[in-house]
């Protein structure tokens, strides 16, 4: 099956964006520094310091997100409860950071991030339960009474 490939893909994709955006808030941040201007009365110098703490966090969420596709690919085993959400919450966010990047960025940014959200999509689909895998009853459960129709 091609899911450790596309595991592997959507890493090696992941941390390319964790650096890019790294490195997106370290200009932005830089560019803020040298205009020495102030905004709603902020200070010029927090502005640059937020700058580069939310691009480092944000870079940090998506190589952690790399991180656990690649260990997924590597493994070839489902992620846990805390992963799968963590991936989902990955493809909420490139969702709607493709919705945005047609009209601010243009339909480059906008086709790479719809890349990255139908390789998490996949990669979560296919390491879901098979066959109705978790639907059995359990085990505390009482018996069904004879005779009952059980749907």
């Amino acid at each position: 099956m091609a899911r450790r490939p596309v595991a592997a893909v959507g890493s090696v994709l992941l941390f390319l964006e964790a650096i890019g955006i790294a490195l997106v808030h370290l200009i932005l941040g830089v560019v803020v520094d040298r205009q020495d201007m102030s905004l709603a009365g902020l200070d010029p110098h927090a502005m640059t310091v937020s700058t580069w703490i939310a691009g480092g966090l944000f870079g940090c969420y998506l190589a952690c997100c790399g991180v656990v596709l690649l260990l997924g690919a590597l493994r070839d085993r489902a992620p846990g409860r805390f992963t799968r959400i963590l991936l989902i919450t990955c493809a909420v966010v490139h969702g709607v950071l493709a919705m945005l990047a047609v009209g601010l960025v243009g339909w480059a940014a906008f086709l790479f991030l719809t890349v990255l959200l139908a390789l998490l999509v996949f990669t979560l689909i296919a390491y879901a339960p098979q066959d109705g895998a978790g639907t059995e009853p359990a085990a505390d459960a009482p018996p069904a009474a004879p005779g009952a129709n059980p749907a």
